[in-house]
């Protein structure tokens, strides 16, 4: 059976194509230490309601005028209920779960992250306009998933 010169052509490329991105997905998780989403931060899922941090949900206004939004997802609400930020300042989410992953997406935006028990996942966005956006969880938790929403309430600077 002879090959045709260009079939052969193709079928190294392709070879050369499957080593590479093989190579590639190995050298980034051997070199570049591929680790769960935010900072890598851990916290005890089982203690999450008593936990320093997170046992009381909030809204905080850092002294730079900067907003720190701790937060817990669990079966089937996120707490805080609805979340009040200023538009125009960096708003720092710290979220974490005490139950089984969950999602949380804010619509309308780039926000996005998995919400792992015993990890705490952080992000910081800028909302350039007031409004109000829905909270999504967009992993699956659970009967009762669709039912998990929230709210950011982006206010208008003083």
């Amino acid at each position: 059976m002879k090959v045709d010169l260009y079939e052969r052509f193709w079928l190294w490329v392709s070879g050369a194509l499957i080593v590479a991105f093989l190579g590639a997905i190995g050298v980034a998780a051997a070199l570049r230490s591929v680790h769960p989403p935010s900072h890598v931060e851990t916290v005890d899922p089982t203690r999450v309601r008593t936990d320093t941090e997170f046992a009381e949900p909030r809204v905080v206004t850092r002294d730079d005028g900067s907003v720190l939004v701790i937060a817990v997802a669990e079966l089937y609400q996120f707490r805080p209920g609805t979340i009040r930020v200023p538009a125009g300042v960096p708003v720092t989410f710290r979220i974490t779960s005490p139950d089984v992953i969950h999602g949380f997406q804010i619509v309308n935006t780039n926000v996005n992250t998995m919400v792992a028990p015993g990890y705490v996942s952080q992000l910081t966005v800028t909302f350039a306009r007031a409004g109000e956006y829905l909270v999504l969880c967009n992993e699956y938790c659970g009967l009762s998933h669709h039912l998990m929403q929230s709210r950011v309430v982006v206010e208008e600077s003083p």
